[in-house]
């Protein structure tokens, strides 16, 4: 038998860990990242979901009269797919909603959501006086 050292390689900083260089400057800590606002179609997605299951029907249910297939369904459901307004016109009206009433609630959604977001400790103030929702295609 042999005694065979293993090969490994040793390291030997050139200066000690974390020292910087003569005339660099000092190292700043990492931003933090900013809270993530949500996209639309998982707040669109949320509130077919949460309609129809309170509904109690099943996806294929609402697909089916949606015309909509049911895996293309499930992926706007969760968010995955941007469908278009045809779309989610059809789905909203599948589960008795018009399509303003969809768009409505997911706006009452995303303002729930966004002014949980904390600037500084405070909450952000709103600036606009408007209550209202523009979509543009």
């Amino acid at each position: 038998m042999t005694n065979q050292l293993p090969n490994e390689a040793r390291v030997i900083p050139l200066r000690p860990h974390g020292a910087r260089p003569p005339g660099a400057p000092p190292r700043q800590a990492p931003p933090t990242p900013a809270a993530k606002e949500p996209l639309w179609r998982d707040l669109v997605g949320d509130v077919l979901r949460r309609e129809r299951l309170a509904q109690e029907r099943t996806l294929k249910d609402v697909a089916d009269e949606a015309r909509i297939s049911m895996p293309y369904l499930s992926e706007v459901e969760r968010g995955r797919k941007e469908a278009s307004s045809e779309v989610l016109a059809a789905a909203a009206h599948a589960l008795g909603l018009g399509l303003g009433d969809l768009l409505t609630r997911a706006q009452g959604e995303l303002a729930r959501v966004t002014s949980r977001h904390v600037a500084g400790g405070r909450r952000r103030a709103t600036t606009s006086s408007h209550d209202g929702m523009c979509l543009a295609a």
